[in-house]
C-alpha cells in the first residue's frame, strides 16, 4: 500500500537554527574574551542590580560614583543567572579585564551574529517616540520578532546593552542615539551599523558643547557613517539644514529619503486634518503611492515624525498597514507626551499632559502649540529651565513668551533659575492675543512650583502641561498630580 502524500509540509525557516537563550556562558566568554567559571544560560542583560530580573547576565560597570561589584551579590540574590566581572567571585561568573569594554563587545557579538534589519534613529526632538512608533509597526507585522532599545539607553553604555539584548531570531533592531559632542554618534553608529538611518530633526539641544546649529547638523549627521553598504538615510526636508544633511547623507547611502511638507520631499505630506478623538488624519505622497493613515498623538510635530516612521518602515522592508494601525493605536510615552485624567478638588477632572522628561528650544514651542490647541476650560503651563543651551540660554528662554501667549496660557509656572528672563518678558506683555493679561509664577524649585500650583487651584475641566529639562525634576511634580488620577 503507498503512503499517503503530507498534506502540509512544516515551512522551513533558517532562524530555526539558532538558540533559544539570549546568550550561553560559552558565547559570553567567546565574544568578550573572557573566561566562564561555569556553565549557564541567560535570557536577559542588565548592568543596574535594582533591575535585574531572574535569568540576567548582570555586567559589574565601574563608574565615576561607584563599582557594580559592590552589587554581584545583590544581583545574584534578585535571580542573576550569572555576572562579568573583572575579579574572581562566588557564583557563576566570566572574568574579564574591563568589564566596560566587554558590554561594548557582547553588543558587536549580537550585531554580528544578527540576520535582522537594524534601523538606527537619531535628532534634536522626538527620536525616542520615532523609535517607539517604528517598533510597534515592525514588531506588529512580524509577530513579535522585532528588538528595540528601551527608555533613552542612547549613549555609550545603553547603546551597547540594547544591542547585546538582542536576540538572534530577531528580524528587526531599532536603536536610538544620542550625543552631547561631535563624534559620539560617529561611534555608536559603527556599532550598530544600521540599514536605515533616520534624523527626525534639528533643533538647538546641546548648543552649549557645539556651538551652532551647523555644528548640531554635523554631529547628527554621524549616523549616516555607519549605514552598511546599499542602506537608506532619512532626512527632513523641512529643515533649514536640509542641503547639509543631504550631502552628508550622500557620502555613505546609497538612497536618500527626505520626508516633510517641502515640495521636494520624497514623503511629502498633502493633508492633516483633527481627527475624530484626537490626533490627526494623515495623506502622505510616497511618490508610487498616497497613503491615509491616523495618528493618534497629537500635535504638529507628530504628523511629520509619523512620515519619518512610515518611510523607515518601508525602506526596512517593513508592513505600511501595520504601521498605520500601530501609530493609530500609539499612547503617549511617560514624560513626552502622555496625557492622564487627574481628579481636582471638588469634583470633575483636569487633563495632565506629561512633558517632563526634556525640552529645548523647538519642543517647547511645538509642545506649547499643542497645548494651544487642546479643548481646555484653562491652560496651565508648568515650565522647567532648559538645559545645555550656554550662552544661548537667556535668548532661547526669553523668546518664549510668544508661544506662551499664542497658546492663550492662563497660567505659567516658571521653574528654575534660567526662566528668570522670561518671567521678565511676560512682565513686560500686559496682555494675550485676547487681551488677557498672563498670570504667571516664577520658582525656584520643584516644590515651590508645587505649592504655586496648589495656590492657583485646579479646576474640572483644565489643562495643565509639564515640561522641562530632565535635571529640572518636574518629574516628581507629574507623580504627585498623577496620584490624584481620576
Amino acid at each position: 500500500m503507498k503512503a499517503a502524500a503530507p498534506v502540509l509540509e512544516w515551512p522551513v525557516d533558517p532562524a530555526d537554527d539558532l538558540p533559544l537563550a539570549l546568550w550561553d556562558a560559552a558565547a559570553v566568554a567567546r565574544a568578550v574574551g573572557g573566561v566562564a567559571s561555569a556553565d549557564f544560560q541567560i535570557s536577559g542583560v542588565e548592568i543596574d542590580s535594582r533591575d535585574v530580573a531572574p535569568g540576567d547576565l548582570f555586567f559589574a560597570l565601574k563608574g565615576e560614583a561607584t563599582d557594580g561589584h559592590r552589587f554581584v551579590d545583590g544581583a545574584f540574590a534578585k535571580g542573576a543567572a550569572a555576572a562579568v566581572v573583572d575579579q574572581h567571585r562566588e557564583g557563576p561568573h566570566v572574568l574579564v579585564s574591563d568589564t566596560a569594554a566587554a558590554l561594548e563587545a557582547l553588543g558587536q557579538a549580537a550585531r554580528a551574529r544578527t540576520q535582522a534589519t537594524i534601523i538606527g534613529v537619531t535628532g534634536s526632538v522626538g527620536k525616542t517616540g520615532v523609535k517607539e512608533a517604528i517598533f510597534a509597526a515592525l514588531d506588529r507585522s512580524s509577530r513579535g520578532a522585532a528588538h528595540r532599545s528601551v527608555k533613552s539607553y542612547n549613549n555609550h553604555v545603553g547603546v551597547p546593552l540594547s544591542l547585546a539584548r538582542m536576540p538572534a531570531r530577531s528580524r528587526f533592531g531599532i536603536f536610538e542615539m544620542g550625543m552631547n559632542h561631535a563624534g559620539e554618534i560617529a561611534a555608536l553608529t559603527r556599532q550598530v551599523r544600521p540599514h536605515v538611518a533616520v534624523i527626525t530633526t534639528i533643533a538647538p539641544a546641546h548648543i552649549e558643547m557645539l556651538g551652532s546649529e551647523e555644528a548640531i547638523a554635523d554631529a547628527k549627521a554621524e549616523i549616516f557613517e555607519g549605514l552598511v553598504p546599499g542602506g537608506t538615510a532619512i532626512i527632513p526636508a523641512d529643515s533649514p539644514h536640509f542641503e547639509r544633511l543631504r550631502d552628508h547623507a550622500l557620502r555613505h547611502a546609497a538612497k536618500v529619503v527626505s520626508v516633510g511638507r517641502a515640495a521636494h520631499a520624497d514623503v511629502r505630506l498633502l493633508d492633516a486634518v483633527p481627527a475624530p478623538g484626537g490626533g490627526s488624519l494623515v495623506t502622505m505622497d510616497m511618490g508610487d503611492r498616497r497613503v491615509c493613515y491616523t495618528v493618534s498623538a497629537a500635535g504638529e510635530h507628530w504628523v511629520v515624525n509619523s512620515l519619518a516612521v512610515m518611510a523607515a518602515v518601508r525602506a526596512a522592508g517593513g508592513d505600511l498597514g501595520a504601521a498605520g494601525v500601530a501609530l493609530a493605536e500609539m499612547e503617549g510615552l511617560k514624560g513626552r507626551g502622555a496625557r492622564a485624567e487627574i481628579a481636582v478638588p471638588g469634583g470633575g477632572t483636569a487633563l495632565l499632559i506629561d512633558e517632563s522628561y526634556n525640552a529645548n528650544p523647538a519642543s517647547m514651542r511645538a509642545t506649547l502649540a499643542q497645548l494651544g490647541q487642546t479643548v481646555a476650560r484653562r491652560r496651565i503651563a508648568v515650565l522647567g529651565a532648559m538645559k545645555e543651551l550656554g550662552d544661548f540660554g537667556p535668548r532661547f528662554h526669553a523668546a518664549l513668551a510668544g508661544p506662551i501667549a499664542e497658546a492663550q496660557v492662563d497660567y505659567a509656572i516658571l521653574v528654575g533659575d534660567e526662566m528668570g528672563v522670561l518671567a521678565e518678558q511676560l512682565g513686560k506683555s500686559p496682555a494675550g492675543p485676547l487681551g488677557k493679561a498672563i498670570r504667571f509664577a516664577h520658582c525656584r524649585t520643584v516644590a515651590d512650583a508645587r505649592l504655586a500650583l496648589a495656590d492657583f487651584g485646579l479646576e474640572s475641566g483644565d489643562a495643565i502641561l509639564v515640561k522641562g529639562s530632565n535635571s529640572v525634576g518636574l518629574g516628581a511634580l507629574v507623580a504627585a498630580l498623577a496620584q490624584q488620577e481620576g
